[in-house]
């Protein structure tokens, strides 16, 4: 063989190793967890809270719009921004009456949701979409610490007595960080103010409660939930942990989606996956392989939320059921990252991981089951 040729078979060999090569780093894994869907409740499409502590209201407004779809067929993009401005003038006068001793933060919870809708009314996002400051998604650092600045220099009592003036100080601020609010706006060819589209769809927040799992309170009666978020102080239902994820698993299965309180701040929760799960080895290496979960137990689930490895540090919708090929349960959610992560938006927590995290669930009293509506002694 000449040293040409021998020297042009190496380097076509070599270039054929390279495109295979490049082949094989363009080829997508197949993921190591693979989700099938067993349940899917209807509900509205993922958005994206941007850069908001606002996860609240996504995950309520998007409860409210399932709500909507179930109880009157109706489909609609509601704004978030309208509910997050309503939400931050009741959290300043609370602060206010409280003389700077209640939470003063751009967190919350879904139930938030319930309440300003029934009192300050609902609108279209098409309408009210909170991005003024030119921006294409949703920037609050500043305007929060604008909004807390007012807040302060309200309960420092300069004047020797609080000034009617503060609450149009506070509307000042959110006009310019959000956009004024529009009078009215037309939905299918009728015109609403804010509050007359709301009484078109109603939703009640008489109709809604909380669920919860903690053995340091009596089962089957209410306590306020004690996590900063809670700044309305609304009380939960208290249940046995397996009773709990019963009751979410009725839901579900009744056609209802579960708005969810519950922590992400842990190694078993993750992005570049699109899955949560509790490992039974803290020191496992995750997402290589499917590996064995904790057990979570009651009294597991108590020591998480006392040590505060449990919190309530972000929202999301509980919207369906799942398995991995090993037949493993799942639970779909409907996260306000955008479509961020594998599977575009949602994400796929396990039954453990729900188990241990879970700080408490608002759901339609409608979707308990009439066993539990009579254990918690809730009338539907």
């Amino acid at each position: 063989m000449s040293r040409f040729f021998k020297f042009f078979a190496v380097t076509l060999l070599l270039g054929v190793g390279s495109v295979a090569l490049a082949q094989d780093a363009n080829e997508e894994k197949e993921p190591v967890y693979q989700i099938t869907e067993t349940l899917n409740v209807p509900h509205t499409a993922v958005d994206n809270q941007g850069s908001s502590g606002t996860c609240w209201c996504f995950a309520g407004i998007g409860f409210v719009e399932a709500e909507i779809l179930r109880m009157y067929g109706k489909e609609f993009n509601l704004s978030e921004m309208f509910v997050v401005r309503n939400a931050w003038s009741e959290k300043v006068a609370k602060f206010v009456r409280m003389h700077g001793n209640s939470t003063l933060s751009q967190g919350g919870e879904v139930c938030d949701v319930l309440y300003m809708i029934n009192k300050y009314g609902m609108m279209p996002e098409a309408d009210y979409t909170g991005k003024v400051i030119g921006e294409d998604r949703h920037m609050h650092s500043e305007m929060n610490e604008v909004i807390g600045s007012v807040a302060r220099a309200v309960i420092k009592n300069g004047n020797k007595k609080l000034s009617p003036a503060y609450p149009k100080a506070l509307q000042g601020v959110l006009d310019a960080y959000l956009g004024d609010v529009p009078e009215d706006f037309t939905v299918d060819g009728k015109k609403y103010t804010a509050k007359s589209f709301a009484e078109a769809y109603p939703i009640d927040p008489a109709n809604y409660i909380e669920i919860c799992s903690f053995t340091s309170e009596p089962y089957y009666e209410p306590h306020v939930v004690e996590i900063p978020d809670n700044w309305t102080w609304t009380p939960a239902y208290n249940m046995p942990l397996d009773e709990l994820m019963g009751a979410v698993d009725y839901a579900l299965e009744h056609g209802y989606t579960l708005g969810w309180a519950q922590d992400v701040s842990n190694k078993g929760f993750s992005g570049k996956t699109g899955i949560g799960i509790v490992p039974e080895d803290p020191e496992a290496t995750l997402w290589e392989e499917i590996v064995a979960e904790k057990k979570v137990t009651d009294e597991d689930h108590q020591k998480a939320y006392d040590n505060w490895d449990a919190g309530d540090d972000h929202s999301m919708l509980v919207v369906g059921i799942a398995k991995d090929q090993n037949g493993n349960k799942y639970y779909k959610i409907k996260n306000s990252w955008g479509d961020r992560g594998p599977y575009k938006g949602y994400w796929y927590c396990s039954e453990q991981y729900l188990r241990q995290y879970t700080i408490f669930f608002t759901l339609h009293k409608d979707a308990l089951s009439k066993d539990m509506a009579k254990k918690i002694k809730v009338k539907r």
